[in-house]
This record gives C-alpha cells, structure tokens and sequence, in this order.
C-alpha cells in the first residue's frame, strides 16, 4: 500500500481540492507533512467537507478555474510542484445532461490545461489524471472492464472523461515519451465517505433523508455499481504518483475499484445504509422505489482491477460493510455537533494501520 512517508515535505499540486475527494486527499498528504498547493474553484456545496475541516490552514489554497490557462499557468510557476494530482471536474452525470458545454469545457479543456503548464514545468516528475470508471463502452455486461478497452461513456459527463483519457494519451505521445515525467491516469468506482453534499448523489441523499426523518427516495434501485470508501482510490492515486515518481515505467492506466463482491445494487446499499443508521440512531429509516424518468445512466457497471492488484499487491482495505460504518460515523459525528476533522484523522488513522 502507499507510503506516506514518502510524501513529507514533497510540493504536490492538487486541481480539484475543494470538492469532496479532494477534502479528503488534501487532510491525508497534510498529515503525511506534504507541502500541498490546491487550486479549485470555491467548495461546490454548502456545507462543504474542506471548510468544515479548515482545510485552508492546513494547506496553500488557491481559488481557480481549470479553464483558465493564464492563472493555472501562474500558479505552476510560483509553487514548482513535483507531483500534480488532476481531479478538477463537473463530476455529476445527471448535472452534464443540463449542462453539457460546461462540462466539457472543464473536463476536457481542463485536463489540456493541467496538461500544458506541466509541459512547461520542469519540476514536476509525476502526474496521476483521475478519471472514473464511466469512461469505457458501457456494454452492460457482467465482467468488469479492463484498462485495454475502448473508452467511450455515454452521457457528456462520462464522454468528456474519456476524451480527457484520450488527451492525456495524445500528450504522452506528443511530448512526455522522452522526459522525465511520468503520466498515469486512475479509473474509479462509485467513490461514497463521510462528509459528501453533492446533490444527486446515493448517499448524501440517505443521509438528508434520514436527518428530515423522510423516506430515501431511490431513483434506479437495480442499477449496479462498484462502490467504495473515498480513502480506496486516494491512496491509490497516491500510490501510483510516487511508484511512477521513483521509476517511469510504473506509469500507465489504471481501474482503481473494489472487489467484485463490493459491486452492490443500490437497492442493496440503501438497504445497508438503513440498518447502519437505524441500528446507530435508533430511529427506523426507509427506503422507497421511486423511478423518475430521469436521463440515462448505466445499469450495470464494474471494474476489473487485476493491473493494479498484480503491478502493485494492492487490495481494497475496507468493504461496503465496513464502509457504511464509517459513514455513519462521521455523520452522526457530525449532525451531533462534534469536530468533523478529529474524526477524518481518526478514519484515516484507522484505514492506514489496518
């Protein structure tokens, strides 16, 4: 698994930091003693993990725009980073469908961006770009994609994620084949954790539901997905960054998802939800099938993760299970009135020394 020692006292450049994963890796690399530089717009919800942490004393946070060449280029020039780490995004599927040139203009011309200050900056050594695991031809069957297969997601969202796959691959070719930089980019799953308030999204719906005491209203309880705790990919972004930091030919593509038995319907996992909290509560929360006619979103999807389990020994640490767990934690923690950033160093803690 990753090193963090690794990281203490290393310049690591994050696009993105102020969104929920991004929370999450900046408190894990500032407890490593990394020198972390974020540059993201304002957080995307309120309230938002990064501000209910401090982050911002924690690290040197910049407030940009991916789409903005001139800044991003300034900002590479003043902190000299050594690894960047791109996840920057309009991440939300059904958001793309209203909002189709935003989300390519910074999913796509975003990742040009990251990608041309680090042509132009002789510091950085590794780069890992996350993506997700909707970039592929979603066939809808039951094997898990590998990394050799053809890139193509449906809705702008998940398309725009591919063409940034593509961007990257364009880039390598053109201009990183004979440097020292070593470029990886890293497909996840259904990333779930304490501390999300995106709308639109399975688990922060449970958890307003259940803080209204409401029913949770599930649009597509059959649809299948590879879901795991935010801690699972970070660490292997991280892990990645430095194994390509400290030998080149560790860089490539890489599916980061949980074990098979972790592709749960959703169905499934509001049902776990609800015992989680009932059993940590008390009370004696609900789900309720309630199919809107929404825009198309894939049934059935996983990842085959076997590149990064045999180049790496990587295996995921936490299951559903015990993931579900950590989530209530945190937001029972929370709604409780209790510091959310102790309990963030606790789980990392936890998730680190398992």
């Amino acid at each position: 698994m990753v090193d963090m020692a690794f990281y203490k006292n290393k310049k690591v450049l994050i696009t993105g930091h102020s969104g929920f994963k991004g929370s999450w890796m900046c408190k894990l690399l500032a407890m490593a003693g990394a020198e972390v530089t974020g540059y993201a717009l304002k957080p995307p919800t309120e309230p938002a993990l990064f501000n209910l942490c401090h982050l911002s004393e924690e690290i040197c946070s910049i407030e940009g725009d991916v789409r903005d060449l001139a800044h991003l280029k300034d900002v590479f020039n003043t902190v000299q980073p050594e690894i960047v780490i791109h996840m920057a995004a309009q991440p939300i599927v059904r958001e793309s469908y209203k909002n189709p040139v935003y989300t390519y203009e910074t999913n796509v011309m975003g990742t040009v961006n990251v990608l041309e200050c680090i042509r132009l900056t002789s510091s950085v050594k590794s780069f890992v770009n996350v993506t997700t695991d909707k970039v592929y031809l979603n066939k809808e069957w039951i094997w898990g994609y590998r990394e050799n297969e053809e890139l193509n997601g449906y809705d702008p969202y998940s398309n725009s994620k591919s063409c940034s796959e593509l961007v990257t691959s364009s880039y390598i070719n053109s201009f990183f084949k004979d440097s020292d930089v070593a470029i990886s980019t890293a497909r996840a799953g259904n990333v779930i954790g304490g501390g999300d308030f995106a709308t639109d999204r399975i688990i922060p719906d449970c958890i307003r539901a259940a803080e209204k005491k409401e029913d949770i209203i599930v649009r597509n309880p059959f649809s299948t997905r590879p879901y795991e705790h935010v801690l699972e990919p970070i660490a292997a972004y991280l892990m990645i960054a430095k194994a390509q930091y400290e030998d080149k030919k560790y860089a490539g593509s890489y599916n980061v998802g949980p074990d098979d038995a972790d592709c749960w319907t959703t169905g499934k996992l509001v049902t776990l939800f609800c015992e989680k909290w009932n059993k940590a509560t008390g009370d004696a929360v609900k789900w309720v099938d309630k199919y809107d006619g929404g825009p198309h979103e894939a049934n059935f999807l996983k990842l085959d993760c076997s590149k990064l389990k045999n180049t790496f020994g990587w295996n995921p640490r936490w299951n559903v299970e015990t993931t579900m767990e950590k989530i209530v934690e945190w937001s029972t923690q929370y709604m409780a009135g209790e510091d959310a950033a102790k309990c963030m160093e606790k789980q990392i803690e936890e998730f680190l020394n398992k």
